[in-house]
């Protein structure tokens, strides 16, 4: 019997995933449903792949899914998780910002207990969360300091509408570091721009530890996410380059594989 999921978000990332599914790149499972805060994206997207399209999050759960995959926006994960995952459905996130709050992510840990499910929480534009918490397990472990930290470089309209914002970035000639300091307060500063960072202080030091640098670097098409974390004897190292955001909804299809394979990577 396939495994029900369903989608909530119908935009660039959703339909990555909803194509897949429809390309027999998830063989095992079976989409019922989409919703989308766009109707008409939705009814597109439903239409493109042969599946039902669900007015809202409570209808999509009417059909019984057993995954909530969320490929839509910081708000809608904090609408939907708590009561999803109450109702004991398992979660995939992408918009990972939605924990830079950090009393919302122990709320979403305790429904998550309550129903019996998980929270997935998918690679994203980054990835490497294994290792990253392997060495953050070590260092707890053997009692060791960690530094952990986050190095990006974007283009300068990347920063448009951000409190760091200035003309001259696109007009510079050399890369200009726009911020240094904590995840923490990155996340303050750059609240529609967290995924990673959240991501990353999660997966090792905390927010208020783990380290973020970000250039603006002239010409410059996507994003280079670099992230270190490092203690006496190991030091690992994660740089993702990507011209694309693509990246991020392959990574939630990467993901569902894996949950269903007979073979699981960590």
């Amino acid at each position: 019997m396939k495994t029900k999921f369903g989608i909530v978000g119908c935009g660039f990332l959703g339909n990555i995933v909803a194509n897949a599914w429809k390309n027999g790149l998830l063989e095992d499972y079976e989409l019922v449903g989409v919703t989308s805060r766009s109707p008409e994206s939705a009814q597109k997207a439903a239409e493109a792949v042969g599946c039902t399209v669900c007015a809202d999050v409570d209808a999509l759960l009417a059909l019984d899914p057993e995954y909530i995959v969320e490929t839509a926006s910081v708000e809608a994960v904090r609408e939907m998780a708590i009561p999803v995952l109450k109702r004991g459905v398992n979660l995939v996130v992408i918009s990972i910002g939605a924990f830079a709050d950090l009393a919302f992510y122990e709320q979403v840990r305790q429904a998550a207990r309550e129903g019996g499910a998980k929270v997935h929480l998918a690679s994203g534009a980054i990835g490497g969360f294994d290792v990253l918490q392997t060495v953050s397990l070590m260092a707890q472990a053997q009692n060791l300091p960690e530094t952990a930290g986050i190095e990006t470089h974007t283009g300068a309209r990347g920063f448009r509408n951000t409190p760091v914002w200035a003309e001259h970035l696109l007009t510079d000639t050399e890369k200009t570091t726009v911020f240094t300091g904590s995840a923490k307060e990155a996340i303050a500063t750059f609240p529609r721009r967290v995924n990673v960072a959240v991501a990353t202080s999660l997966a090792t030091t905390g927010p208020d530890v783990t380290g973020v640098t970000m250039h603006s670097v002239p010409n410059w098409v996507g994003d280079d996410h670099r992230i270190t974390a490092e203690i006496d004897g190991v030091k690992a190292i994660v740089d993702i380059c990507s011209s694309t955001s693509a990246i991020a909804g392959w990574s939630v299809v990467a993901l569902l594989r894996n949950l269903a394979s007979p073979v699981v990577f960590y």
